[in-house]
């Protein structure tokens, strides 16, 4: 009986440690914070902000209108005002999903969301030092109406205009403005928000990966079921179904080469720079079967490519110009993104192991103008369903028709599409869209009608593997390649412009002896990467680099790796970890981290040629399970980051927490994954102890 409750008690630990609500910067409007060229006039913010010169100037004008008759109490509202130009004005703006007018309130006297009897301390009770300064002042056009959280006070059309007019107490006026600050949300307190600085993260000793198949893939995506499979692809066009080992098994993948899921090489156009780019699975797919795959086709050798050409007058560009590139002609090879189906080959989708290659739609086709940078990976968004189709330049060095920042190009872009309802021929041709799709209610073109209307995020080069974060999924994170001096790794928000063709990462980019580019280019607030490397620290005797994106680790396999982005090159010459410090402000450092194969791999590892790293080859792509380990997709074959003791590297963490670590699930609804690790070993230790001593009971 004792062994039974314990174990309620464990499992009841464990629920209560999950808290999938963390603190990022973002902006009111959904769009990453810029960084700002000089501070802002009015408003007291440098270096990051949600505002530009132009907003900051509208806030000073509202706070001239409110005529404000004291000068302590503006000194006060002057900051609230300002608020919306906080990094983290989305949060501090919001509650319950809720828009507010005004940003919560540091206010002490609230108990903590944690505890119905402790409060939580806050740097000041800015909500009550508001009230006692400002309660009896004139202030016009007042934001502190009686409309929030449903109290009582005097009609929102009335004249009066001081607080004691409309609310009776301090405690009614700070309980619908204010809030506390925890280790999960913000508060004003009349200062931009600062979180708690932690130190500098220190690296992971190394990681330790083990091979678990020779086969070489560029696309892997876990199985929507939730189970221990996955889908493989390969750049020319066939799609397998895996079964994936428990880590530590000694067993390998069980994928059968000779039949696969669904075989596309006779629409694929493959070579080096060509191929099968990427695939997606309808997050209902183990209801309705949908998966879609993203492709380059040849439209000399294969009739079902006939998209428009990206090179048209609409974008001033003019592809009888152009010339040939590599032997091809403009728009000779085109990207395609088209949707299948595994209904009828089984008696549900889920259980579905091959599909028919015939295209149940087309969702997207368009020329290509030279032979490269044309990305073609195609996720879709955890929390809106959309389809993310991610699109590079178009090629050419420098991006010499300056497709990345012509608003009507979709070259060198993120798009954002709706699969799920297809407009009609009409409303089609009226858009001029470039298959059957629709577009989002709330695309940026929303905001910026001189947008195309599919445009997600602009002025990307090559984005190569972006990834949602599976416990923060507004972090988007791409990799963008570089051209000659900087590869980068960049967090896509809504609008975002990140840079290129006018900078390139970080640096601004010029490119000599150009008549095509529109040199008079000026970017307000460009995006600038959160974390990249040179080229000159990678690869010295390949003489170039080619960043692959990866993912935010969120398995316990390795617990010194959790929270950490990582990402490599094509050249295998590096990994990195990044981490954000402090964590959820979107600060981010990065670092090189040692990588070695594990004694036990189940598949032997072979070495670099006088080192002792393993012999990767090209690092093609990252991916990631429902167990959220993370896989290495090289030209050498497919592995897997597991625990760092089986390479001998010391992770203190490890002992704690790896026998907790979850196996993958039927259902994605059976899996619980815990959001804070340190937090984690903490509890479970707490709760081990009490197991043991209550099955002596």
């Amino acid at each position: 009986m004792g062994g039974v409750l314990a174990i309620g008690l464990l499992l009841c630990s464990l629920v209560l440690l999950f808290d999938p609500s963390v603190s990022h910067p973002l902006c009111i409007d959904s769009r990453a914070p810029s960084t700002l060229s000089t501070p802002l006039k009015f408003c007291s913010y440098n270096g990051t902000a949600c505002c530009n010169s132009t907003e900051d100037s509208q806030i000073q004008k509202q706070f001239l209108s409110m005529n404000i008759s004291s000068s302590a109490c503006a000194s006060l509202l002057k900051p609230v005002l300002c608020a919306r130009c906080d990094p983290f004005a989305a949060e501090l703006f919001t509650v319950a999903s809720v828009p507010r007018p005004v940003p919560i309130l540091c206010n002490s006297t609230l108990p903590s969301a944690n505890s119905s009897q402790s409060l939580i301390q806050v740097t000041s009770d800015f909500c009550s030092n508001l009230w006692d300064t400002c309660e009896n002042v004139s202030i016009s056009n007042s934001p502190f109406v009686p409309s929030l959280q449903g109290q009582a006070g005097i009609p929102v059309n009335s004249t009066v205009s001081e607080l004691t007019q409309f609310w009776q107490s301090k405690a009614d006026f700070c309980n619908a403005f204010g809030g506390v600050s925890s280790d999960d949300s913000v508060c004003f307190d009349g200062e931009p928000v600062k979180l708690n600085d932690t130190g500098t993260p220190i690296p992971p000793h190394g990681l330790c990966v083990e091979k678990i198949g020779n086969g070489s893939y560029l696309n892997m995506v876990a199985h929507p079921d939730g189970s221990n499979r996955a889908f493989f692809s390969s750049q020319e066009g066939k799609v397998w179904l895996a079964t994936i080992p428990e880590e530590g098994s000694g067993e390998v993948m069980g994928l059968d080469e000779s039949s696969p899921f669904v075989d596309l090489t006779d629409a694929v156009h493959f070579d080096t720079a060509f191929g099968m780019m990427g695939m997606a699975f309808h997050p209902n797919f183990a209801e309705n079967g949908r998966f879609f795959a993203s492709f380059n086709c040849d439209k000399e050798k294969w009739p079902g490519c006939t998209g428009r050409c990206s090179c048209n007058s609409d974008v001033n560009c003019d592809p009888s110009k152009i010339g040939s590139d590599n032997g091809a002609q403009p728009c000779q090879y085109q990207t395609v993104v088209a949707e299948y189906s595994a209904n009828g080959s089984a008696s549900q989708p889920s259980l579905a192991t091959n599909a028919r290659p015939t295209e149940v739609r087309r969702i997207f086709t368009m020329g290509l103008p030279f032979t490269g940078h044309h990305g073609g990976q195609i996720l879709f968004g955890p929390e809106d369903g959309y389809l993310y189709f991610m699109m590079g330049d178009g090629g050419g060095t420098g991006d010499p028709y300056n497709f990345s920042q012509n608003k009507n190009s979709l070259l060198g872009k993120i798009m954002r599409l709706d699969v799920d309802n297809v407009l009609s021929a009409s409303e089609n041709d009226k858009l001029a869209l470039w298959g059957n799709y629709s577009i989002p209610k709330d695309n940026p073109v929303s905001e910026d009608p001189e947008l195309r209307p599919e445009i997600w995020a602009t002025g990307l080069r090559n984005p190569w593997r972006c990834s949602f974060d599976s416990e923060n999924p507004s972090y988007f994170i791409c990799a963008d390649v570089g051209q000659d001096l900087y590869e980068e790794v960049d967090v896509i928000t809504k609008g975002g412009n990140y840079g290129w063709n006018v900078y390139e990462g970080p640096y601004p980019f010029n490119l000599p002896n150009s008549t095509s580019k529109n040199t008079s280019t000026k970017l307000t607030d460009p995006i600038f990467p959160i974390m990249g490397y040179n080229h000159s620290v990678v690869n010295t005797n390949e003489g170039s680099a080619s960043i692959t994106g990866g993912y935010i680790y969120r398995s316990t396999t390795d617990p010194c790796m959790y929270g950490r982005y990582v990402y490599g090159d094509l050249y295998a010459g590096a990994i990195w970890a990044g981490s954000e410090n402090p964590e959820n402000s979107g600060n981010f450092s990065t670092s090189k981290i040692p990588f070695s194969c594990g004694r036990d791999s189940p598949i032997a590892c072979t070495s670099v040629p006088g080192s002792s790293l393993p012999a990767l080859g090209y690092v093609f792509s990252f991916g990631e399970d429902n167990r959220k380990d993370i896989f290495v997709l090289s030209s050498s074959g497919v592995y897997r980051i597991v625990r760092p003791s089986r390479c001998n590297y010391t992770c203190s963490k490890e002992n704690v927490t790896s026998a907790a670590t979850p196996g993958p699930s039927a259902s994605p609804n059976d899996a619980c994954w815990i959001s804070n690790p340190p937090k984690t070993a903490v509890f479970l230790v707490s709760s081990l102890v009490l197991l043991l001593l209550l099955s002596f009971v």
